[in-house]
């Protein structure tokens, strides 16, 4: 027997986005896989037309007000900076249509940010996807099992909750006064990794590693998988998982670090890898103190290597330095 096509299920919605880059392709992708019919799209860039033709092939390419105008379902995925201008200019056109549902997947705003256009009568959901996007086929797979912030007035969240689980994604609710720090959470965990990352193949390819990558991805995969099962078990901003130096007290170490990474600033001009370290180094040893791991001696003596103008740390004794894991 054949299977009913998604699309002949009553609810759907003829969707339109606005701005398919890699975000807006590939959620207009995976809306049309759940059965709403993809009825218009805006692309300005040649890469945005082209991620257009492919992801979402046959669907026209119109001007933003009338892209609005045929559909039920109207999709913004554009620069947070551009979203609130988008709004009001639409808002000014005259274009949105009363019960009209708007979505936006910015992590920075909520649903405020669509005030002009609920003032026109439209349903507004924020919705947004905690992942990355690389703008191909690839990314409508990752949805599946993705967090998506949900943020909506009360009698409408529920339609921004089917419409995540519509994709394969798992709607987690947030509090509108809460995106700006849930935005700088996820920014400082992803797009601060991939800088770190950058950092650290750097430095080896400066000592001579042939291949950074190679030899930093068994590393970095069993640091992040370990960091993430402490968050699960300990719980949130648990540091269970942390090893090295600091781990261990090892001020030594760390004092050679800084004078390796120092000398290598000076021949390269990396010196935000200086400053990365140091930041980083402070903050684990902060944390580990607090949570037990090493004693406030031992704290201190880290601080003191890490940079000579760490200050002082006032702190109540602690345990005894932990033994080398």
């Amino acid at each position: 027997m054949t299977p009913p096509d998604p699309a002949d299920r009553p609810g759907r919605l003829g969707v339109g986005v606005i701005g398919t880059g890699r975000v807006g392709a590939v959620l207009g992708s995976a809306l049309r896989a759940a059965g709403h019919p993809v009825v218009a799209v805006s692309a300005i860039s040649e890469a945005s037309r082209e991620r257009a033709a492919v992801l979402l092939p046959g669907v026209p390419v119109l001007d933003i007000p009338e892209v609005v105008r045929r559909a039920e379902l109207v999709l913004l995925t554009v620069p947070d900076d551009a979203l609130a201008d988008l709004v009001r200019g639409l808002a000014d056109l005259g274009a949105w249509q009363v019960g009209q549902i708007v979505v936006h997947t910015s992590g920075r705003y909520g649903v405020d940010v669509l005030a002009p256009a609920r003032a026109a009568g439209v349903i507004p959901l924020a919705l947004h996807p905690a992942m990355t996007f690389t703008g191909t086929s690839l990314d409508l797979s990752r949805l599946v099992g993705c967090s998506f912030a949900v943020t909506a007035p009360g009698p409408v969240l529920p339609i921004g909750q089917a419409l995540v689980v519509e994709i394969g994604g798992e709607p987690v609710v947030l509090a509108e006064d809460a995106r700006g720090l849930y935005h700088a959470a996820l920014a400082h965990g992803a797009n601060h990794l991939v800088v770190l990352v950058a950092q650290a193949a750097q430095a080896l390819a400066a000592a001579g590693v042939a291949d950074p990558g190679r030899m930093l991805t068994p590393l970095l995969e069993a640091a992040l998988d370990g960091a993430l099962r402490a968050e699960s078990t300990d719980g949130p901003g648990a540091i269970s998982a942390l090893t090295g130096p600091v781990r261990r007290g090892d001020a030594g170490t760390v004092r050679e670090h800084g004078s390796a990474l120092t000398a290598f600033a000076a021949a390269t001009g990396a010196v935000d890898v200086v400053a990365g370290y140091r930041a980083l180094a402070r903050s684990a040893t902060g944390r580990a103190l607090a949570a037990g791991l090493i004693s406030s001696a031992a704290a201190q003596e880290l601080l003191d290597g890490i940079n000579e103008d760490a200050g002082t740390l006032q702190v109540d004794d602690g345990p005894d330095p932990q033994e080398d894991e």
